[in-house]
């Protein structure tokens, strides 16, 4: 059983400064890091340290290499990432002293995806495997498509969330994993019970993962079941990819067949590791640091 994901790799340009850049100022920065990012990556970096079969579909720039061998020190399947000749995907990061950020996001070589790459990819599927995809690449579409018409599972994170979200086919879309933000765009509606209601009459066709931060994740059933899990109380250092964090290894043991709870408590414990590091992928634990973590709290 393997977990396809078609997924964004983006070059992270982080820089340290005393505030925002202002219109016509040049300012230094204190302190410049370039690290491996994009929902697709930390998600595949994820799916890997807990234990799944990951395949990533992608694309990078050729100069850009060192990064897709990151991914597969990690444990990642990287078959399907191709070197590109346009420019890696990459993301221009203000940080502030109090820890607020700017970003300028760049899709590059992430919207070079196309259907052809999607058969590819697809070619040698079972009916047992999973599609995941996010928001940040091109022909969502026809992966939807693609993969149902081959009885695979699809999971859908659709994040940056934008109107385009809303002529997909959603209705291909096994698994949703959306937060408050999210499920509210898609939904029209307001507040967490609005919304739940909104899914129960609307989304049969699939479940629907809620995660609500502080106050942990829920999870609708096809049943109409809710299953709520309490985030872990942890001091949280960065939030950075704690979301995708939680979706590779809830994702991991759900495509698994392990029950729906243990799963989310275990995606949440992941989470809860993550925030206390510094960094996106850098931050994800392996699976002995969250079996321990789960062990300390009696879980």
């Amino acid at each position: 059983m393997a977990i396809i994901n078609f997924g964004s790799i983006n070059i992270d340009h982080v820089y340290q400064v005393e505030h925002f850049v202002k219109p016509g100022e040049t300012l230094a920065s204190t302190q410049y890091k370039q690290l491996l990012g994009g929902k697709g990556a930390n998600q595949s970096i994820a799916l890997a340290l807990a234990g799944a079969d990951v395949k990533h579909v992608g694309a990078i720039h050729e100069s850009d290499a060192a990064f897709k061998q990151t991914l597969i020190r990690k444990g990642v399947d990287c078959q399907y990432v191709k070197c590109s000749e346009t420019p890696s995907g990459h993301a221009i990061i203000q940080v502030a002293p109090d820890g607020e950020n700017a970003i300028v996001l760049f899709g590059g070589a992430n919207q070079t995806i196309n259907d052809d790459t999607v058969r590819q990819a697809l070619s040698n599927t079972t009916s047992a495997d999973w599609v995941l995809t996010q928001n940040e690449t091109s022909s969502i579409a026809e992966m939807f498509q693609q993969a149902k018409a081959k009885q695979l599972k699809v999971a859908f994170n659709p994040a940056p969330m934008n109107e385009s979200v809303k002529s997909l086919p959603l209705d291909c879309v096994d698994l949703l994993i959306v937060n408050e933000t999210e499920a509210e765009a898609i939904s029209g509606q307001s507040g967490t019970d609005a919304n739940i209601a909104w899914f129960k009459e609307n989304w049969q066709h699939g479940e629907v993962i809620l995660t609500l931060g502080k106050d942990g994740v829920m999870m609708i059933r096809k049943s109409g079941e809710i299953i709520t899990v309490p985030a872990f109380s942890v001091e949280a250092i960065d939030t950075t990819a704690a979301g995708d964090c939680f979706i590779g290894y809830f994702l991991s043991a759900y495509s698994q067949h392990a029950d729906a709870k243990q799963a989310l408590t275990r995606g949440c414990a992941a989470s809860a590791i993550a925030v206390t590091r510094e960094g996106a992928a850098q931050s994800i634990p392996d699976q002995k640091e969250v079996d321990r973590f789960l062990a300390k709290q009696g879980k």
